[in-house]
This record gives structure tokens, C-alpha cells and sequence, in this order.
């Protein structure tokens, strides 16, 4: 099994044990949205697509699972280490890559390595495109209109 596939067995295995339909199937269309679009950004940045796609499986398993926000960027890279440790997915350097994208995927308005970037753009993309009748938050406004500028959507 590959370890995309493996990952994702596991993380369907956690959103399945959320009680409240509409929120699973939130949570479930979003990690999978942004991993879908962490992927075709990697694509086009050169950036390795595999673990983008992981960092962004992750991105928020910990907020759905505590039911909470607070410090979910954080929170949620510790959680992904462990994850990552614990199914033997990635190596150290692969593992520090993926957690950082994590950590730092909340600063929308800093700029960090690329792959974080990547996870940040990424879940923008996410944010933005799932329902354009609502209005791009302001913390995510620059990288909205620098990525459609990059994806030649203006």
C-alpha cells in the first residue's frame, strides 16, 4: 500500500469516529480539498508532492478531533508527528517537513519555507473556491489574489 493510501486509511479512520454528520463530512471535504490542491501546487512549484499532500491530510485532524481551533496549527503538528512516527510513513527530514508546514499554516500573513507556504496557499485555495459567494477573509487576501495571478485566473 502506498503511503498516500495508508495515510488516508488512517485519517478516514479518525474522521469516521466524529458523531456529528455535517461535521465529518465538513471536515473530510476539506482535508481532502486542500490535499488535492497542495498537490497540483507542488506540481507546478517543483515542491514534492507526496509529502504535500500528507501535510495537508494533517493540517487540521487535530481541531476536528478536539473539536476546537486554539492553537490548532500547533497542536496539530505535535499530532502529526506522532501520527508520522507512529505508522512509520516518513523519515526524520520528511516528518520535520511535514510538521512545519503544519505549524506555520495558520500565519497566513508571514512567509516561511516553501512547502509551508504551499500548505497555506493550499488551504486558501480551499477556503476561497469551495464557495465564492462568501467574502475572502482578510488575513487571506494577499495570498488569494497572488494565486490567482499565479494560476492565471484573472
Amino acid at each position: 500500500m502506498s503511503r498516500l493510501k495508508e495515510l488516508s486509511v488512517y485519517v478516514d479512520n479518525e474522521l469516521n469516529q466524529l458523531t456529528d454528520d455535517d461535521k465529518r463530512i465538513s471536515a473530510t471535504a476539506h482535508l481532502y480539498g486542500v490535499s488535492l490542491a497542495a498537490t497540483i501546487l507542488a506540481k507546478k512549484r517543483g515542491l514534492n508532492e507526496e509529502l504535500a499532500s500528507m501535510a495537508a491530510m494533517l493540517h487540521d485532524l487535530h481541531a476536528y478531533k478536539s473539536g476546537t481551533y486554539d492553537d490548532h496549527a500547533h497542536l496539530g503538528a505535535d499530532l502529526a508527528r506522532t501520527i508520522l512516527e507512529e505508522l512509520k510513513l516518513t523519515n526524520s527530514d520528511e516528518t520535520d517537513i511535514i510538521c512545519s508546514a503544519i505549524y506555520h499554516h495558520d500565519d497566513k500573513l508571514v512567509v516561511d519555507s516553501p512547502m509551508d507556504e504551499l500548505l497555506k496557499d493550499a488551504d486558501v485555495i480551499d477556503h476561497c473556491f469551495k464557495d465564492s459567494s462568501k467574502p475572502v477573509k482578510e488575513k487571506e487576501q494577499q495570498r488569494y489574489e497572488s494565486l490567482c495571478e499565479e494560476l492565471g485566473l484573472r
